[in-house]
């Protein structure tokens, strides 16, 4: 036992006895925070899924990928995260590569596959998609695999492909609403404003570009179709009166009046000139028929005088 001695100086062995008691302690809390600690960092390191993105998710149209969609606050996406890693760590052994997607922060994503409920799994070789509708065990999910049950499965459409133009519209239309979201919180959150303000903010917004695509969608048409201009040739006549001055509208009224005076003239001239023509004929005709009897009576004449000259006549006798 060590006691204190005369001088009041403590013994060594007690200094060297609370030396050792707090290098335990210390070594003890070290201990407690490694243990509770390192598995999560652990586990982070050793997890095998690929975190897919806006940004390298063409990665999934090359080679066998199971790529799964999630929600933090999904039970059911939960529910199957131990088993997704689990197939993560076969990954090698199966030959494809496990990816997931957190709709929350990727709604881009989530457009372009058109994911509507979760989880939603999707199985993809070679930049052709399935959707996988079968158990989400492990089991159940590396026999889709190594058994090759996806060939029996119809892929999608060439227009509901995620790499088509359409579906490419559609994440756009999922990031905008996002957005959209995000600018109504901060409106009626930040700012205080209240939600039919915030309602009919985005309505004029909306009226607004409206009648801009409006404008510019004209214009193109106008470009690509511009609209014929009118022919001057087809109505010369009319054009030169709407153009001309009322004087020269008079002196055309004018000319118009001296020209079918004109031809007036020239026709009741020929008209009487054909009048005259046929009384001369008509004159010739009764003179024609004047002469005949007269030229018929001589004949009848001679003919009485020739008559007596026969034998039997009185005065042959």
């Amino acid at each position: 036992m060590c006691t204190d001695n005369m001088a009041g100086q403590k013994c060594p062995g007690k200094l060297e006895c609370a030396r050792n008691t707090f290098w335990f302690s210390w070594f003890c809390v070290v201990f407690i925070i490694s243990t509770v600690h390192l598995p999560n960092v652990s586990a982070q390191s050793e997890s095998r899924v690929v975190t897919v993105a806006d940004a390298n998710w063409t990665l999934i149209l090359e080679g066998e990928w199971m790529l799964k969609f999630y929600a933090p606050w999904c039970p059911a996406c939960q529910h199957i995260q131990a088993d997704w890693e689990a197939l993560a760590k076969e990954s090698e052994n199966l030959g494809i590569s496990v990816g997931k997607v957190d709709v929350t922060q990727q709604p881009g994503l989530s457009g372009r596959f058109l994911v509507t409920t979760l989880p939603t799994i999707f199985h993809a070789k070679d930049g052709s998609f399935r959707r996988y509708m079968s158990s989400r065990t492990i089991e159940d999910i590396q026999a889709y695999v190594v058994q090759k049950k996806w060939e029996a499965v119809e892929p999608l459409p060439g227009w509901k492909s995620p790499s088509s133009v359409l579906m490419s519209g559609m994440a756009g239309l999922f990031r905008l609403s996002v957005w959209i979201r995000q600018i109504h919180t901060y409106l009626t959150d930040t700012l205080g404003i209240p939600s039919w303000g915030s309602y009919v903010i985005f309505a004029i917004i909306t009226l607004f570009m409206g009648l801009v695509l409006g404008l510019m969608l004209v214009l193109i048409a106008d470009c690509i179709c511009p609209s014929r201009p009118k022919r001057n040739e087809d109505k010369p006549a009319l054009y030169a009166k709407d153009e001309g001055s009322e004087d020269e509208v008079d002196d055309t009224v004018t000319e118009e009046k001296r020209t079918s005076d004109l031809d007036n003239e020239s026709e009741r001239v020929s008209g009487e000139e054909s009048t005259e023509e046929e009384g001369g004929a008509v004159t010739e005709v009764a003179a024609g028929s004047t002469e005949e009897p007269q030229t018929e009576a001589p004949a009848e004449g001679s003919v009485r005088k020739r008559k007596p000259q026969g034998p039997n006549s009185p005065e042959g006798t």
